[in-house]
This record gives structure tokens, sequence and C-alpha cells, in this order.
């Protein structure tokens, strides 16, 4: 285990989701095939782009959202991924990774500094044109409760100009939770949770309702039973 996965003696244990080996059961083509290519035409506004990975990992998916983009857009892309693991920060930066990759180790429930500012200010952007959240929402929810998973939302939608989320079904929480629980170990905020069984749909809403995106579209369910919903700046 790493060292902020849950030291609970069982490696299918998680409370932040940084699975050291998580590409090997869910390898980057599978998420690169369901993102639409007739979707990205209108997600750049300059001759360069740029996005921002949202709980990165080791940087596998990184990598290939960026070698996807270049390809569909046909313009540079510059890519931040960020992850709260520092190990798996580490293992991503350590990779023959593309030029216009940065990774950082980042809590984005903390105050994220100056470090989306010094990547954002040298393009002269303000926000990323796209922010890609692949199966984090969860976690976010786990450890921060409604409020923090509110926070989150409203933080990522802040920071784009187009948003792709891929939010955990309620029976992924209760897997998350029982495999902590074999270790004598639990999510304390788990319990107080008042969004649950609809989950999906409220995150949706809020997007909508509270941040100023509009829905555009969303993929079909990937292997692993979820889907990718995809929101655009509307103003």
């Amino acid at each position: 285990m790493n060292e902020l996965e849950f030291k609970c003696g069982n490696p299918g244990a998680s409370k932040f989701g940084n699975f050291i080996n998580y590409y090997q059961f869910h390898p980057p083509d599978e998420r690169i095939s369901m993102l639409a290519p007739e979707i990205w035409s209108s997600a750049f506004k300059a001759d360069r782009g740029c996005a921002l990975d949202v709980g990165c990992n080791s940087g596998d998916l990184t990598v290939a959202l960026k070698d996807f983009l270049t390809n569909v857009v046909d313009t540079p892309i510059s890519i931040l991924g960020v992850d709260v693991d520092p190990v798996l920060i580490r293992r991503a930066c350590e990779k023959q990774s593309p030029r216009n990759l940065t990774f950082k180790c980042l809590d984005i429930m903390s105050d994220t500094g100056d470090i989306f500012t010094d990547f954002l200010k040298p393009r002269n952007r303000t926000r990323f044109d796209i922010v890609f959240c692949f199966s984090i929402t969860m976690w976010i929810h786990l450890n921060h409760g409604d409020d923090g998973l509110r926070k989150f939302l409203a933080k990522v939608a802040s920071l784009s100009d187009f948003l792709v989320i891929e939010p955990q079904p309620w029976k992924c929480y209760r897997t998350a939770v029982k495999r902590l629980k074999l270790g004598k170990a639990e999510f304390p905020n788990f319990k107080a949770l008042q969004l649950r069984n609809n989950v999906e749909s409220e995150i949706e809403t809020f997007i909508v309702d509270k941040c100023g995106l509009e829905k555009v579209g969303e993929s079909g369910l990937t292997k692993w039973g979820r889907k990718l919903l995809f929101f655009k700046r509307n103003t």
C-alpha cells in the first residue's frame, strides 16, 4: 500500500480511492472509447488547449487523454494532472511522459494555492478548457460529506469551460464501505449522508442549477457500470 492508502490490511480497500494498481483493472483505453470525438471541436477557444485531470492517479489516463485530444482537435494540448497521493504523483512524474504534461500533488478540497494560477497564467487563461473528474465524486463525498461534495462540484465547475464527470453510483459506496469495514475502519461521514440512492442525478442537477453549466451529453455505460456526463459553460 502507498502512504495515503488506508492502513486496514485489505489491499482492495482505500479511504481516498488512491489504488496503487488502478489502471491494471481500468485500462485508460476503456474510458477514452467513451469520449465521443464530435464533442470536442467546440471545447477549445484558442489555438492551444488547456485541461485539468483531477484525481489523476499515476497518470496513465492523463497521458491517454492528451494523445486523444491532440488527435481529435489537431491542436497542442497542455494538461495538468493532480492527485492527493504523493506516491502516485511521483510515479506519474517518473514515467516517460509527453511534452506539455504536468503532475502535481494536491488535495482539491484544500486551498489550492498557486498551482492552478501558475499553470494557467503563462497560457493566458483564467480557466481550463476542460476539467476531467473520473470516478472521484464518491471519495470526495465519503470523506467530506454532502456539503463537501457540493463544494467540490462548485470548485471544478468554476475552473472549467467544459466539464466531464464520471459519478459513482450508490452501489459503489456500499462496496467501498464494506471493504473498509473489513479492516475495522469506516468513513466517518457515511451515516450522515443525505444524498444517497439518487446521488448521480443530484450531481447532475447541482451542476446545471447551481454552477452555470449546461448538460450537453452523456456516454453509454462503461464496462464497470458508470457513465460520463458532459457539461459546458453557457455564458
